[in-house]
């Protein structure tokens, strides 16, 4: 009977110290999870933690994998879309020349005749000219030599001085000298040095693209007709064939360079319509930026530093621009009256005032405005 007890006694001094350890194990377990959670959150506060944060730093860190892709997409795709480039355009001068210059010959006067051919050619010279010039003019960038180079600020990705107006490119990975932005049609970044032939380009682009939709509209009606007309005949002669009634003459068909016809117009005026209403806003918006003195990256800096300073109830001045008459002179090149002729309506491969490096008042600039604050 003692024996049986003091077995029960074991069993049961075995159990209760079986239950201590494990508690105590679970207890130890908890702990070194909270100790975890605790030393986790601390390292992911130290990590994020900056006096400077606010929500776009912490939407530009959450798009960060975003814009890599698209940096890196558009570096690939830069070829394709130069490509396409000149793939359009090709079509709509051959279309051109293959289809309308023919029918302008036999219908128009002398007179207008003269005048399509003159302003044709030179406008597409001009977008030729100013398109191969963008492409291949390098945009500047800083010396290699940081010694003899007076920089504003240090780039974070290249660690090395940055003169004012210059700003790194995530595509091309290198700094470019008054960046605007990186043009994916021309693969290249526009910046100090082809500045004026990316606008250039813009602008001649949509002036001829509303030139061939206003001088093609009648020709686009009568062509858009012309296709209606056919789908019908078209509908019209397979319910003929599938009646087999012999006695009705079938309708006649087109041949195929009359749809070739039709169809060229109609595809060159949505074309020429669709791409001056899109590159017309973008030259519109370009041009609002020459005549503030801006590029689009100067633009949203301008516009942080003018909220600033209207905070504290100062003003913002723009020490790039020298006036709306005197900007557009700078951006152009023009030094004297006979310039907006060699240099603005004929093609011209000037440079632009100063080297990018420094800003001085460049000599064609009427009066000199004295900055309240420089960027």
């Amino acid at each position: 009977m003692r024996s049986r007890q003091r077995m029960f006694a074991a069993v049961m001094r075995l159990l209760l110290k079986c239950l201590r350890l494990g508690r105590r194990r679970r207890f130890r377990l908890v702990r070194q999870v909270e100790q975890l959670w605790h030393y986790g959150h601390l390292c992911l506060r130290s990590l994020l933690y900056n006096s400077f944060t606010n929500g776009d730093v912490v939407l530009d860190s959450l798009f960060e994998p975003v814009y890599w892709l698209v940096d890196h997409v558009t570096r690939w795709f830069g070829v394709v879309f130069v490509a396409l480039v000149i793939g359009l355009t090709s079509s709509i001068v051959a279309i051109v020349y293959i289809c309308l210059l023919p029918l302008i010959l036999q219908t128009y006067t002398p007179g207008w005749i003269c005048w399509h051919l003159a302003y044709g050619h030179w406008n597409l010279i001009m977008i030729v000219f100013h398109y191969y010039m963008a492409i291949t003019t390098s945009p500047g960038h800083p010396p290699q030599a940081k010694n003899d180079l007076t920089g504003v600020s240090i780039c974070r990705k290249c660690i090395a001085p940055k003169p004012a107006r210059t700003h790194h490119c995530s595509i091309c990975n290198r700094c470019v000298l008054k960046m605007d932005h990186h043009c994916p049609w021309l693969n290249n970044c526009v910046g100090h040095y082809n500045h004026r032939y990316f606008f250039s380009f813009c602008l001649f682009m949509t002036m001829g693209c509303i030139y061939c939709s206003i001088s093609g509209w009648e020709m686009f009606r009568d062509a858009y007709a012309a296709i209606e007309r056919m789908k019908l005949l078209e509908k019209e002669r397979l319910q003929v064939a599938a009646n087999q009634t012999y006695y009705q003459t079938p309708p006649p068909t087109f041949s195929f360079r009359q749809r070739a016809f039709h169809k060229s117009v109609v595809y060159l005026w949505v074309l020429c319509s669709s791409v001056a209403l899109a590159l017309g806003a973008l030259t519109l918006w370009h041009a609002a930026l020459i005549t503030r003195g801006e590029t689009s990256i100067e633009r949203h800096i301008n516009r942080k530093e003018r909220q600033r300073l209207q905070k504290k109830g100062k003003v913002f001045r723009n020490p790039y621009s020298y006036g709306s008459w005197d900007n557009w002179k700078v951006f152009l090149g023009v030094d004297v009256p006979r310039h907006w002729l060699t240099r603005v309506l004929l093609p011209s491969p000037h440079l632009p005032h100063g080297t990018g490096l420094s800003w001085d008042l460049p000599p064609c600039v009427t009066e000199q405005r004295a900055p309240l604050l420089a960027i």
